[in-house]
């Protein structure tokens, strides 16, 4: 079982980096065909491209500026443990055990505008390209999504053979899943929602589905979930599984605060 994560728009850059688990990007290349691209955007470029602040916008031209690789622990970090919003909040991967970290490079993968797919120890530097960014160094192709193809897809397919099954564990947003070609993923998709109750329905409220998704991995993580069927097992922060609201291969959860 893999489960997929999107990244995260802000970066932690200041926290210690205790684990020794550490990896490179398969997708180095790429990235760095895409960065050359990056470089050569003036500040009110990456702002209107992007839809940044002057000051972001200044900030990620900088950021674009430095990169360079090769990448090491000196001048780069994990992956995981740079990505700083609701769905790492609800990760925690910060508090893994070096036994749990080398357990999540197996099963864990982030999806990444910039590197494509991600192990969750890969390092990285600082950067910002959301999947949706409509930029592209090809000629003739327009976003990121016709420069990535089926690579996404081919590399997820490559990890769940090397572990013998074919579970995915759909936590990303759709921003992100689209990245991934589904007529070539030989997987067995299941895509997890996240809602509140609200009234007589039940609703998503994004800032806690984006939590639930992270807590979501970390359950799958901490429990070495195998089957499909272990996932509705699942009753973090008072979820529950909802068979009502659940097909197949989506999963509902919901809870009542």
């Amino acid at each position: 079982m893999i489960a997929i994560l999107s990244p995260a728009k802000n970066l932690d850059l200041d926290s210690p980096v205790t684990t020794k688990v550490v990896s490179q990007p398969v997708f180095e290349s790429e990235a760095e065909q895409l960065m050359k691209g990056l470089k050569k955007k003036s500040n009110k470029k990456i702002a209107d491209m992007m839809k940044l602040s002057d000051a972001l916008a200044s900030l990620n031209y900088e950021r674009y500026q430095k990169w360079s690789l090769p990448f090491s622990s000196e001048n780069a970090r994990p992956a995981v443990l740079s990505f700083n919003g609701e769905v790492y909040n609800g990760l925690q991967a910060k508090s893994f055990s070096e036994e749990q970290a080398i357990y999540a490079q197996d099963h864990l993968r982030l999806l990444s505008g910039l590197h494509g797919v991600l192990k969750p120890y890969d390092l990285i530097q600082p950067y910002r390209l959301e999947m949706g960014t409509k930029f592209n160094p090809k000629r003739n192709q327009t976003n990121l999504y016709q420069f990535w193809g089926k690579k996404i897809a081919m590399k997820l397919n490559e990890d769940l053979e090397a572990q013998g099954d074919d579970v995915l564990v759909n936590l990303a947003s759709n921003e992100y899943f689209k990245a991934v070609d589904r007529k070539i993923l030989k997987a067995n998709v299941i895509t997890c929602h996240f809602k509140e109750a609200k009234g007589d329905d039940y609703k998503v409220v994004m800032v806690y589905a984006k939590k639930a998704r992270g807590m979501m991995a970390s359950y799958i993580l901490n429990n070495k979930l195998k089957s499909v069927e272990e996932l509705k097992s699942f009753d973090q922060d008072h979820y529950q599984f909802n068979e009502a609201l659940s097909t197949d291969d989506e999963f509902t959860f919901t809870r009542n605060l």
